[in-house]
């Protein structure tokens, strides 16, 4: 005789207003990736209002500039857990825009000519920041992702682009109309606006059974699928951010654009980011993904040719535009293909994945400011096009990797 089916238990009715308070905030949750992503493009946008376009170049307090972010995204995202296990979803996000704000209004009193240090220290709160946020926000939007993980990823990615245009076209649109102090404290408004958004919704953490067992969790570190996927993503968001933080700096200083006109390049760049990010969700299910991984890597290096030896503004905004869109679909498949090989983690792991990766996006462009150092601005290219390539030969080992394993 056939074993009983044991059937689920549903969890208590909610009522049809409960239901859409919830959808409610499932999509707020979801809007926040936009802070997520202004905060991350922020640093790049603002260096040229900073001046380090100038004569002579501090190359190295940019990279400590991207560094310190880096620190502070690592802090908030070891704190987060604890914050959230012992307050709540909800304050979690509040804290973490609350901090956002404090940081960016404080940045707003320490610009220069004071030293560097001051803004690095700022830089630290402001990461810490998005950390906490970040992990707020996978968690509010853990029903959603369940009730279907690609639309999910997809509209979370396409609030993400938004946020960094938005951050990249209030610093080009504001450069020579407002001073930088006035520019941060107008930047800071957006995190209050959220911080009080989020103070009047209410979400439940994760059940503890949806989070994998420590075995689980061992066993995967210790698979060289896991190992060969967090690779990926750590030099492919190394590639997008070194480009994001750095693309101004090197139009002024190699082509002679404005300050104005580098940074609309910059946008054109993230919005190709977003455009080709959506444009991959219509298109992925009908094409083969290997071969759009692969077109989009050659696009890329391409690029980097293009804005390696270009000398006008044409040159440098088809560079922009061709880059973004092919390094766009890269993440998306890499999401996916992480859903289908560990099924039974919910959007904490995700946060983990994306914490890591933004580590690694942050240390990239850290490194070039070091490397522009002694080098000059030009190498600014030679680190994304390195990662490019390390990015195509991972991408080559996981799918070898898979057709050994049969996974």
């Amino acid at each position: 005789m056939p074993a009983p089916t044991q059937v689920p238990n549903p969890g208590p009715i909610q009522s049809p207003t409960q239901d859409r308070a919830q959808s409610t905030g499932d999509g707020k949750a979801l809007a926040g990736f936009l802070l997520s992503g202004f905060l991350l493009a922020l640093l790049g946008a603002i260096l040229p209002a900073w001046g380090y376009h100038r004569d002579p170049p501090d190359f190295i307090a940019v990279g400590n500039y991207f560094l310190s972010f880096a620190l502070g995204i690592m802090t908030g995202s070891f704190l987060a857990r604890r914050i959230m296990v012992r307050r709540g979803v909800s304050f979690l996000m509040v804290f973490g825009c609350s901090l956002s704000c404090v940081s960016l209004a404080y940045l707003a009193t320490v610009s220069p000519p004071l030293s560097a240090w001051w803004r690095a220290a700022g830089l630290v709160g402001l990461g810490a920041g998005a950390g906490l946020l970040n992990m707020a926000l996978f968690s509010g939007i853990s029903r959603k992702y369940h009730a279907d993980a690609a639309d999910t990823v997809n509209l979370g990615g396409a609030w993400y682009g938004l946020g960094c245009v938005t951050a990249t076209l209030l610093v080009a649109g504001t450069f020579y109309a407002y001073s930088v102090p006035k520019i941060l404290l107008f930047m800071a408004v957006v995190p209050a606006i959220f911080a009080v958004m989020y103070s009047r919704e209410t979400y439940r953490e994760v059940p503890a059974g949806a989070h994998p067992t420590l075995r689980q969790a061992f066993q995967d570190f210790r698979s060289l699928g896991a190992v060969l996927f967090a690779l990926l993503l750590f030099f492919q968001f190394g590639n997008e951010l070194s480009i994001a933080g750095w693309l101004p700096l090197l139009l002024i200083r190699r082509i002679g654009l404005s300050p104005a006109a580098a940074l609309g390049d910059l946008a054109l760049y993230w919005l190709a980011l977003m455009a080709g990010r959506v444009a991959s969700a219509a298109i992925l299910p009908h094409v083969r993904h290997s071969r759009v991984l692969f077109a989009s890597g050659a696009a890329a290096i391409f690029a980097c040719v293009i804005l390696y030896f270009t000398d006008n503004g044409f040159g440098a905004a088809s560079g922009a535009v061709l880059l973004g869109a092919g390094y766009a679909s890269i993440f998306p498949l890499v999401s996916e293909a992480i859903g289908r090989r560990f099924p039974y983690y919910n959007p904490g792991f995700f946060n983990g994945i994306f914490s890591f990766a933004l580590v690694g996006g942050l240390l990239a462009p850290a490194t070039l400011g070091y490397a522009a150092s002694l080098w000059g601005v030009g190498v600014v290219v030679g680190i994304p096009l390195t990662g490019t390539c390390m990015v195509m030969l991972l991408i080559l080992c996981i799918w070898l990797e898979s057709r050994i394993t049969g996974r």
